[in-house]
């Protein structure tokens, strides 16, 4: 399997209490229905944990605007206790050829731990240690 990088977002407020705005260039690793713009999509999270989320871009205007929507987006956020300036980043894996092809989907949600050298470390947020517990 060849596992793609189709983004990596830190998040802002309005990620955490509404929606995940979406990059548009990783729409095309989706498929949406004939005529649809919203698809239903799960993710495999660093625990193996299945979780569904419903992208959606808008009908009118330019720009598809794309957004995890707050209904499906919300349950992760809360679950992993997901705060501004976490980060979360969704891969693709793809085996097979075009026609015949599987797709896989994860998330990983990462909290930044420390600067090492001038760099960010970044873990999973289920590796985070629980302070003060």
């Amino acid at each position: 399997m060849e596992q793609v990088h189709l983004f990596t977002k830190k998040l802002k407020p309005t990620h955490i209490s509404h929606a995940l705005s979406f990059p548009t260039h990783a729409l095309e690793a989706f498929s949406f229905p004939e005529g649809a713009h919203t698809t239903r999509f799960e993710a495999v999270d660093a625990i193996d944990n299945v979780w569904g989320f419903c992208l959606s871009t808008r009908l009118t205007g330019a720009h598809p605007k794309p957004v995890l929507l707050r209904s499906s987006w919300r349950r992760f956020v809360e679950q992993k206790g997901l705060v501004p300036e976490d980060r979360v980043a969704f891969f693709m894996e793809r085996s097979g050829e075009a026609d015949g092809m599987i797709r896989r989907y994860t998330v990983r949600a990462q909290r930044k731990v420390m600067m090492l050298m001038g760099q960010d470390v970044w873990v999973d947020v289920e590796d985070v240690p629980l302070y003060g517990l």
